[in-house]
């Protein structure tokens, strides 16, 4: 039989499979329980067997319309009806649809008399009726052990049970049978996983006094399928499974820059900001603002119309908005839009795989395009540097392939390594932005400088970094001779440099003033001296002119005397006559 909802991954030829419906489950299992066959799911008590097997049929009556049948050998039809009220499932309006179909056997050990002719005729009969009254394509047997409390032979049980896988197979019902485990078994008589062609353990473990949910898949024929241990939880809207063990690093790199939320940290890096999809880590001792620049991005994303998510686990949501508006971040009208939203929860509250999935799913339901997690470090305190490193480094792949770009706040103790962090994840990220504090004259501030910056051309300047009423202020660099000076020693320096300064200026200014004096005096000393030579040049003229003077007015006056000297052709006072004829 050929079902609508029963699909072949890539269509190849091979085992077909139903999905369930259930978050997370069809992508470890390459799309959901073997169709037509019997899955067995097996688990302790409490670890969340029942409800998987109620979901798998509500889910494929209201998603894919498929009916299903549940036999309980445990709880009434009103016990399962009331236990998973809670999940949001509307169990008597699908009886009602006939989409549902609830079945309580009763079975009383003492009233079985174990003979070699017992089988299960009842039930396949009762089975039978069940299936057809609804058209049932999914059923449930849960469980087997008070199915099979009866039959302490071994041989009868091992017989009675593939019966029942093989009957199952027959009427083509995509089935799911609950078990208990068994000691060092997965089930109770060690021969239910043989028979079964997919199994399914669920976990409920506890370490340092915290509860983690895990599921693993331990068999499927016919079909590739996940087999690490995938974190699951339960809530308030049912089974949920996290898939991101399988995260490969096959992410998109994205061209895109956002701001960081300061112009003068998007300066230094390039004066664009990160890149989209990346992920920051911002590290530093207590009090050094980390947290404040988580709030900057935030700040700015929402100005862009983008959604984000705070993911706090020190501070409460109202404690975050006061503290912020204090260096003018105002968080709040963000939240009343819709545009940030804000899970706060103490690290101990969690296990840290469940800490992982409630962070997938937060992020499934907010859909973000920026997220800060703030501190990363307080998940040490629930698990050591190995398995905390195992856990982001899943979360900082789920979030790459989701393309979000996010900010990891990491506290630092002042006796470690600046340039280490704590959890070991620095090597994976983008970028890595070092706070610190400076002492110096018996105060301390505030440093900011890049680390790294991968693909990115950034300063390599350490920058001083104040938080003022108006957010964050990095301040140039200034380096004084003892290196970089911060500040009242800044303030210091430049009321020293301004002092010298002024006092450059005054000598510039007298020097000025006498360099005019002396260039007034040059000149009056250049007149004077100009003066003093046109009257020697003067005095000199009229010297050499008197004596040719006087000595043609000798000659002249000694003509009269020496009549012999007239020239014929001079007159009485020595000049030429002329000629006659010519007119002048």
């Amino acid at each position: 039989m050929t079902k609508s909802n029963r699909r072949n991954p890539n269509n190849a030829p091979g085992l077909l499979k139903d999905r369930t419906g259930i978050p997370g489950f069809d992508e470890i299992t390459g799309g959901g329980l073997p169709a037509g066959r019997p899955t067995l799911v097996c688990g302790s008590a409490g670890a969340g067997k029942t409800l998987f097997a109620m979901e798998f049929l509500v889910r494929g009556a209201t998603l894919f319309n498929e009916p299903g049948v549940f036999i309980s050998f445990e709880e009434t039809d009103e016990e399962l009806a009331t236990n998973v009220s809670s999940l949001g499932f509307n169990i008597k309006q699908l009886i009602a649809d006939k989409k549902l179909l609830l079945d309580y056997v009763f079975i009383e050990r003492s009233e079985i008399e174990e003979t070699g002719d017992y089988d299960l005729e009842g039930l396949f009969l009762r089975l039978e009726h069940a299936i057809n009254f609804i058209g049932a394509k999914r059923i449930v047997l849960d469980t087997l052990e008070a199915l099979f409390s009866g039959l302490p032979n071994e041989a009868i049980l091992r017989a009675e049970l593939r019966r029942l896988f093989r009957w199952l197979k027959e009427k083509d019902v995509t089935a799911v049978i609950t078990c208990e485990r068994g000691e060092g078994t997965l089930t109770r008589y060690g021969l239910e996983e043989y028979v079964a062609d997919c199994v399914i353990l669920l976990d409920n473990r506890v370490e340092n006094q915290i509860s983690t949910r895990r599921m693993r898949i331990i068999k499927y024929r016919g079909t590739a399928h996940g087999t690490n241990e995938y974190p699951f939880f339960i809530d308030e809207n049912g089974f949920s499974v996290l898939p991101i063990t399988s995260i490969g690093l096959d992410h998109k790199a994205s061209t895109e820059r956002i701001s960081t939320g300061n112009s003068q940290l998007d300066t230094m890096l390039g004066g664009k900001g990160f890149y989209r999809g990346s992920s920051v880590l911002v590290s530093g001792t207590a009090g050094t603002g980390k947290s404040t620049i988580a709030a900057h991005f935030l700040d700015a994303a929402c100005r862009r119309g983008e959604k984000a998510l705070f993911l706090a686990f020190e501070e409460s949501q109202q404690q975050i908005i006061r503290n912020m508006r204090s260096i003018g971040i105002d968080l709040e009208p963000y939240v009343k839009q819709g545009l940030l939203s804000f899970k706060n929860a103490r690290p101990s509250t969690f296990g840290l795989e469940v800490h992982l999935a409630l962070i997938h799913k937060a992020i499934s339901d907010h859909k973000p395009q920026v997220v800060v997690v703030d501190p990363i470090t307080n998940f040490l305190a629930i698990g050591d540097a190995r398995q905390t490193k195992q856990m982001l480094t899943r979360l900082i792949d789920f979030l790459k392939n989701e393309q979000i770009t996010t900010i990891f706040t990491s506290l630092t103790s002042s006796d470690n390594t600046i340039e280490d962090s704590e959890v070991g994840v620095s090597s994976l990220m983008d970028v890595w932005l070092l706070v610190k504090t400076v002492e110096s004259n018996g105060e301390r501030n505030r440093g900011l400088y890049i680390l790294k910056a991968r693909g990115i051309a950034h300063s390599n300047q350490l920058r001083e970094f104040r938080l003022t009423e108006k957010g964050i202020e990095l301040v140039n660099a200034y380096v004084g001779s003892e290196g970089v000076l911060m500040g009242s020693a800044r303030a210091t320096q430049f009321a020293r440099e301004a002092a010298l300064a002024a006092e450059r200026e005054d000598t510039r200014k007298r020097r000025e003033r006498e360099l005019q004096r002396k260039h007034e005096i040059y000149e009056a000393q250049l007149l004077a001296l100009k003066n003093h030579y046109e009257s020697e040049r003067e005095a000199m003229v009229r010297e050499l002119q008197e004596p040719e003077v006087g000595a043609a007015n000798q000659r002249v006056d000694m003509a009269p005397l020496r009549p012999a000297d007239v020239d014929p052709r001079m007159d009485e006072n020595g000049a030429r006559k002329a000629r006659k004829g010519n007119v002048r």
